[in-house]
């Protein structure tokens, strides 16, 4: 009969983190090889097409996805510059400026998901449906929330 042990905290979470790498190349590779963008940048999409009428305010988009304020402004940069975000002013607050996934955005999105449904399903190909549904609940006890996949791209805001 065999000792149990209990694991190391740190261990664990070490190797979580080089999970976490791991999976974030396998999401970079098949989605800048085919979109040209990144899974942190699909990420913030998912975000705003989830969001009522396509937009979010840049803070609450910030909160979302745990980045800063400075973080999101970075990461809208490029995909403003391509197309897929648009900036827009609010309409009773001048200070306050929304990121609004574009038409374009939106049908890109669609592409998108296609791909990374794709690279999820190659990447868990072995497993079981069990361990699956194990290894999604610790995460979520560990803080690990994601958009709504299945939840369709609401149309942007008129």
């Amino acid at each position: 009969m065999t000792e149990l042990t209990t694991p190391d905290p740190l261990h664990t979470a070490l190797r979580l983190v080089r999970a976490q790498t791991a999976v974030v190349k396998r999401f970079d590779a098949g989605l800048s090889g085919l979109h040209g963008v990144s899974l942190s940048d699909f990420t913030l999409l998912l975000h705003l097409a989830q969001a009522p009428g396509g937009r979010m305010r840049r803070v609450d988009l910030a909160e979302a996805l745990g980045l800063t304020a400075s973080g999101v402004t970075r990461g809208l940069a490029p995909l403003e510059r391509i197309g897929l975000v648009s900036r827009e002013a609010a309409a009773r607050d001048a200070r306050v400026t929304y990121a609004a996934l574009t038409p374009t955005g939106r049908e890109r999105l669609t592409e998108m998901l296609y791909t990374a449904r794709q690279v999820a399903a190659d990447a868990f190909a072995q497993w079981p449906a069990e361990d699956l549904t194990l290894l999604s609940g610790l995460l979520t006890r560990l803080g690990g929330s994601a958009p709504d996949t299945a939840r369709p791209a609401t149309p942007p805001h008129p």
